[in-house]
């Protein structure tokens, strides 16, 4: 088996976010842990707490929603819109994190682009580009601790494909 390595984490403008990672896992089973409601919840959260909600409409158009508990009983809560959806290959969404002030109905937020592609034995290049609008915006979430907990969800996304084989 070939091994895996750790997301990778770029900057390829001012306002974007670049993550990228392959995975030991069929491009359509990756695919399938990132949609499907009931393997989200298991991944979500990484191990920071447990994913109480995940509401997905997996269309161009459609509204999703995650929320987390974490370990110490704090909710936070994330949602936005898909903007497109090809699936297997391509989704594009916004993603608005929920606070005081921010309606459950605002969409206006950084835009990510994630894409599968399928590589060489049986592996998947996953990335997932996302745009902030601003380089504050970029820094605020790079700043937030954010790639300890996508690191866990990655290596989570992984064991959660190879399951479904």
């Amino acid at each position: 088996m070939v091994e895996t390595k750790s997301a990778k984490i770029t900057l390829p403008a001012d306002d974007q976010i670049l993550i990228t990672r392959e995975f030991n896992a069929p491009k359509h089973l990756v695919y399938r842990a990132w949609t499907t409601p009931e393997l989200v919840r298991r991944w979500w959260s990484g191990h920071r707490g447990t994913t109480t909600d995940v509401e997905m409409d997996l269309r161009p158009g459609g509204r999703w929603r995650y929320v987390l508990k974490s370990d110490d009983g704090t909710e936070v809560g994330f949602h936005g819109e898909y903007r497109e959806v090809v699936p297997e290959e391509r989704i594009v969404y916004t993603e608005v994190f929920e606070m005081p002030g921010v309606p459950l109905d605002s969409v206006d937020g950084p835009v990510s682009t994630v894409t599968f592609t399928a590589l060489d034995g049986d592996r998947t290049l996953l990335r997932l580009l996302t745009e902030t609008g601003s380089k504050e915006l970029r820094d605020t979430i790079l700043e937030s601790g954010m790639e300890i907990g996508m690191q866990e969800q990655m290596v989570l996304i992984e064991e959660i494909a190879n399951s479904l084989r």
